[in-house]
């Protein structure tokens, strides 16, 4: 793997990590009353999830 490849994983992967604190701080602090947040939170966690499958993908297949 090549180092710009590793850079971006290791900062989608701290993305990652930020939205999920940011909705478990949320649900922790108003106890989830703000549905459409915390739905909004949920979506971009699976959106970046989905683009760390894809960057991942991208690196294996580069490799061969």
């Amino acid at each position: 793997m090549s180092t710009p490849f590793l850079i971006l994983i290791g900062l989608m992967l701290v993305a990652l990590v930020v939205v999920l604190g940011m909705g478990i701080i949320g649900l922790a602090r108003d106890g989830g009353t703000n549905p459409r947040r915390s739905n909004k939170l949920m979506q971009m966690r699976v959106a970046i999830q989905l683009a760390i499958i894809v960057v991942v993908f991208i690196v294996l297949a580069m490799s061969n």
